[in-house]
């Protein structure tokens, strides 16, 4: 740790490097015309620009080194190159035409490569994309990704799975930092709001060896929006309606950046009465948020910083079964009422072919819950009053309430990589990660104790390139420290490493191979709880005598691209040795099942396959096929709870570009759910369902501005069904049924 501060300030010292130019073209391939409006990008510099009528380009201030330059271009196939700087020589590049969808540059993964280049398979969306298919939430949009679902409680409350693995074994990343929100809770959602988010990128199993703990299952790696370009600003407004809900969520944003500095600012609203079925409206699925981000950036030739805030606020209705039905917007008893605050801090500093990154985080999470038996004074004459009173506006019954729950957790937490010179075909990083969090009580209700948890973990990592394939490899040492009340401590410690490779079979087919080991340590609620928890009807015994969970993954990837077809195959493997679990003993306290946490090894596996053809001359006509499947079970042979039904997605869609941000878009999607009988202990099955789904939208100019249309419609038919990672599944509740939504955003 001394040593990487005396980078750290060593390098302050050395900002006043050479700053460097460089100049180029971009042709096309067949024609050998400069193309206009190529996008030119550094990812590892944050540093861009695109090229003019002629197809020239110019950045400058940059610093000397080795990196990765991607450029992009619609109806062009993406291409990256490594580009030694400085160089006096004209950089002349080539795109050829491509009915194939531009490629991103994955930032979850250390090397920040194209996903062509990855040895790791990965998935990754934009929100707009997200968007297009009817999301009213961000976590009912994650769940359109491959290998992802959500574990839902409503509408407003959604857990991310992947794999079959949720809640602490899914470590979720925003800002550049890991948010930590009271994971461990069924009915804990993410607490992020869209608004403000580019893309979202998911590393589907252990990713222990990148993030530590808690990253046993997999990461979710949500992107920010980027700053603006540099010398330049702008502005936009808009909103999405929402007709099952009646609700809707309208948000604004503006940004700008000069020479050096830059700024933004987003704010938004979103509000939703309870959803309906073409039954009835599930009772208290109704929920408000309000969010607000800002970011200050600088950027000088050999260093970058940028600072990030988010503010998000809001008000949940847990949902306890069918009785009042209305489209009022205030959640009624029980509710959550939480405030989340993410502090970031993302810097890097550059030396003559090495970098070191550094980023800071801070989360303050503030969970407030309120239950009926709270709804009144010591004084039992109130009682009374309350009844008289009860179909009074729901703001100011709550005036007078008091939390039943309250924890506030602060999360500190850091990560420190330094990018060593590239040494022929090395690219090398180690570095340092930890955290410190402190949670504490102050409502009438204890659901997990007061403690404090500090993490430190310590990594090296290679990518090693050949002629025909790569190979990364890495190792891990990670420890995890807690003391509970004051009086207990426990400490928990783990080794682990990964390797993997790609290789091209083929001019067309690409291989991946991944071997991984992560881990997990308990958390304070499977240690330690011993009451109820009232989300969930059952008396939870913890155990303090839990070890850490520890798995090893097998993941095998094929992939085959040409011109006009996509298809891929990707299984996986994945054993887990002393997996916790809840598990009913067959007593109750006050009327309540009594459950207890305890271990087995268990394994998941299965995989995704996946087609997408869009065919020669039609290349605005794409069909995309895809199938999910999981399973989990303990080696006692029962089931593992809360592993998705197995799915199918057919989707046609159609696309026509004009001209630079000037395209329409249309599709039909049908979503297969099979039954899910492979079911745990005292688990509900569910039947199978179909869910039809369909849009249209684009980007179109008026006023010389342009005007973002999404209109979408999901669950056309108005199938009533239960999605088996709902919490509502037990009662028979149905999922949300037929709605649909328009959005406009307006750039200026």
């Amino acid at each position: 740790m001394k040593t990487i501060l005396y980078l750290l300030f060593l390098s302050m010292a050395s900002i006043a490097m050479g700053q460097n130019n460089i100049t180029g073209i971009v042709t096309d391939a067949e024609t050998g015309e400069g193309l206009p409006f190529v996008n030119i990008y550094f990812p590892q510099l944050e540093k861009g620009t695109t090229t003019d009528f002629d197809g020239n380009f110019n950045i400058e201030n940059l610093p000397s080194g080795s990196y990765s330059l991607v450029y992009s271009f619609v109806g062009y196939g993406t291409k990256s190159m490594n580009l030694v700087i400085p160089t006096t020589d004209t950089i002349s590049l080539t795109l050829s035409s491509s009915a194939i969808e531009m490629e991103a540059v994955i930032i979850s993964t250390p090397f920040h490569k194209l996903q062509s280049d990855n040895v790791m398979k990965l998935e990754r969306q934009t929100i707009k994309e997200l968007k297009a298919s009817g999301a009213v939430t961000l976590g009912e949009g994650i769940s359109n990704i491959a290998g992802v679902e959500g574990v839902s409680t409503g509408l407003g409350i959604t857990k991310p799975v992947i794999r079959g693995l949720s809640s602490n074994r899914v470590l979720v990343y925003t800002q550049g930092v890991r948010l930590e929100n009271q994971q461990f809770g069924d009915e804990h959602g993410l607490g992020l709001s869209d608004a403000g988010v580019e893309s979202v990128e998911v590393i589907k199993g252990p990713a222990s060896l990148l993030y530590g703990s808690d990253a046993l299952g997999g990461v979710l790696y949500i992107n920010p929006e980027k700053f603006a370009h540099q010398n330049s600003s702008n502005a936009d407004f808009g909103g999405t309606y929402f007709t099952n809900t009646q609700g809707y969520s309208t948000n604004a944003g503006y940004k700008a950046s000069g020479e050096a500095f830059k700024v933004l600012f987003r704010g938004s609203v979103t509000e939703h009465a309870d959803y309906n079925t073409a039954d009835y409206r599930v009772t208290n699925t109704r929920f408000k948020e309000q969010d607000f981000k800002a970011g200050l950036g600088y950027q000088s030739t050999n260093f970058k910083t940028d600072f990030r805030y988010n503010v998000n606020h809001s008000k949940i209705g847990i949902p306890e079964g069918i009785g009042e039905q209305s489209t009022n917007k205030t959640p009624l008893l029980p509710y959550q009422e939480l405030t989340n605050h993410i502090f970031s801090s993302r810097s890097t500093v550059f030396f003559n072919n090495s970098k070191l990154e550094f980023n800071l985080g801070y989360i303050y999470n503030n969970r407030n819950e309120f239950e009926d038996e709270h709804d009144h004074d010591h004084d039992h004459d109130h009682e009374e009053d309350h009844d008289e009173h009860e179909d009074e506006h729901h703001d100011e019954e709550h005036e007078t309430l008091h939390p039943a729950l309250q924890m506030k957790l602060k999360t500190a937490n850091y990560d420190v990589k330094y990018h060593l010179p590239i040494l022929g075909k090395f690219e090398t990083i180690v570095g340092v990660q930890g955290m410190n969090q402190v949670n504490t009580n102050y409502g009438e209700e204890e659901l997990i104790p007061n403690a404090v948890t500090n993490d430190f973990g310590i990594l090296a990592m290679s990518h090693i390139h050949f002629e025909k394939f790569d190979i990364q490899l890495g190792a891990r040492y990670d420890n995890r420290w807690l003391q509970i009340d004051n009086n207990i401590n426990k400490t928990f410690n783990s080794f682990n490493g990964a390797f993997g490779v790609k290789t091209n079979l083929t001019e067309n087919i690409t291989a991946r191979l991944n071997l991984a080991t992560g881990f997990r340590a308990p958390n304070l609620a499977e240690l330690t709880s011993d009451g109820v928890h009232h989300g969930t009807n059952r008396y939870e015994i913890g155990n303090i005598d839990l070890n850490n969970e520890q798995n090893f993954q097998t993941d095998l990837a094929l992939e085959f691209k040409s011109e006009h077809i996509e298809f891929f195959v990707n299984g996986f493997y994945n054993h887990v040795n002393d997996y916790i679990y809840l598990s009913p003993n067959g007593t109750s306290i006050n009327n309540t099942p009594v459950y207890n946490y305890v271990q087995d090894n268990s394994a998941l596996y299965g995989g995704e396959i996946g087609l997408h053809f869009h065919p020669h001359p039609l290349d605005w006509l794409h069909y995309e096929s895809s199938f999910e499947t999981v399973t989990g079970k303990l080696d006692s042979g029962d089931y593992l709870p809360l592993i998705p039904a197995n799915s199918i997605n057919n989707t046609i869609r159609v696309e026509f570009d004009y001209k630079e941000e000037t395209n329409m878009y249309a599709f039909v999607k049908l979503k297969s759910v099979f039954s899910q009988d492979n079911v745990s202990t005292f688990e509900t099955a569910t039947g199978s369902y179909n869910l039809l789904s369909a849009g249209f939208g684009g980007n179109i100019k008026v006023f010389n501005n342009y005007l973002s249309i999404i209109i979408s419609g999901t669950n056309l038919t108005d199938k009533t069904y239960v999605n088996h990672l709902s919490r509502l599944k037990p009662d028979g509740i149905f999922n949300m049924g037929r709605n649909f939504s328009l959005g406009l955003t307006y750039s200026l």
